[in-house]
């Protein structure tokens, strides 16, 4: 995680969301951080069960999922616009290290939850 943290401070140490991230998160316990961590990865299992039962990207459910998804990243790390989730969509599925973590619940979910977002921002 020291590895990522490093990254994301050189990328994006500059822009008002990692700020307030930093401000969000600077509390956390790592009781916190487990929560808030494991509760991102429960959604991409949600993803995963739904495209493995045949869900499209633009179905009512998938949809919800998308929603939940921005909802959890606002509520535990920074505020997720419209915009930052078209780039973590994005990002799920051309950055290696997300589409492994990602598609560790079935192969093809990365692309799935960046293809739902995609439908969802049109």
């Amino acid at each position: 995680m020291k590895n990522y943290e490093t990254e994301a401070r050189l990328r994006w140490g500059n822009i008002d969301t990692y700020r307030e991230h930093e401000y969000k998160t600077k509390n956390y316990t790592k009781e916190k951080w487990a929560e808030a961590n494991d509760g991102l990865m429960a959604i991409f299992a949600e993803f995963a069960a739904l495209k493995n039962s045949g869900e499209s990207a633009d179905s009512a459910e998938t949809q919800a999922l998308v929603a939940k998804l921005q909802a959890h990243i606002t509520a535990n790390y920074y505020t997720c616009t419209d915009e930052i989730l078209a780039g973590l969509g994005k990002m799920y599925s051309a950055d290696e290290r997300f589409k492994k973590n990602i598609d560790k619940y079935s192969d093809g979910t990365a692309e799935f939850v960046s293809k739902a977002i995609e439908v969802k921002l049109g």
